[in-house]
């Protein structure tokens, strides 16, 4: 254990140390790499959790059956491409004519690429691979987990609050697991004036599956309806999201 801590200090003052213009290139390679691979993806949903949730669990079931059934309708599911829950989404995308996406970043430990996917990004950086996550989707599903979880959560919540993205979704599946984290929110941070009542509006509690997908399909005709209003019925993505209507 001494070895394995001394060996990612030693990582950590080289990056520290390397210069600043090398670090720049790999920032750059980073979002390339993404924009480059992902951009032409269709209608895409991003499913965040838990790397250490295992195989027996419900909600590794859950996902799994969740990305399976978006799969079913056309939808490309996208993951952090890692073990637990990223593997069940993966994996339940996975047996679908769709991309089952996992965008991996380099890290000491957890972070193994899922045999589940038919695309794959590696990233140097959490930043870059987040903007990814983010970027290409119409909609995000946050499973349990950790801090990395609960850091995509807020991150998504703060786009979304703030207009950098729109249209979107979060869906928060695990009503036992995180009810205390909501409740948290409106208490304190509704309470206390922190954030607005219709800030809370943008998270969508549930355990019911089926709902999260009509959800979903509903976003997407409305997505299409905008695109319609604003003439971009011959964009590439018009087509994408038209090519899944009903």
């Amino acid at each position: 254990m001494v070895n394995v801590e001394n060996e990612r200090t030693k990582k950590y003052i080289k990056d520290i140390k390397s210069a600043d213009v090398w670090s720049v290139f790999k920032i750059i390679a980073d979002f390339v790499k993404g924009f480059d691979e992902l951009g032409d993806l269709g209608p895409t949903v991003t499913i965040f959790g838990s790397a250490r949730t295992e195989e027996g669990n419900r909600y590794y079931k859950q996902a799994t059956e969740l990305a399976s059934k978006l799969g079913s309708y056309g939808y490309n599911v996208m993951t952090g491409g890692g073990p637990g829950i990223m593997e069940a989404a993966n994996r339940g995308a996975h047996k679908h004519d769709v991309e089952s996406i996992g965008l991996n970043i380099d890290l000491p430990f957890e972070q193994v690429l899922n045999p589940y996917t038919s695309k794959e990004l590696r990233f140097d950086y959490f930043f870059s691979r987040k903007v990814m996550l983010v970027k290409y989707s119409m909609a995000y599903v946050i499973f349990p987990g950790g801090f990395g979880t609960l850091d995509e959560l807020f991150e998504a919540l703060t786009l979304v609050q703030t207009r950098k993205v729109t249209g979107v979704k979060i869906f928060i599946v695990g009503s036992g697991f995180y009810q205390p984290l909501l409740d948290f929110i409106e208490d304190k941070l509704l309470g206390d004036g922190m954030i607005d009542k219709e800030d809370l509006e943008m998270i969508q509690l549930t355990d019911d599956l089926d709902s999260v997908v009509d959800e979903i399909e509903v976003s997407l005709s409305n997505q299409i309806k905008v695109l319609e209003d604003a003439g971009l019925k011959n964009t590439g993505y018009y087509k994408s999201l038209s090519s899944l209507r009903k």
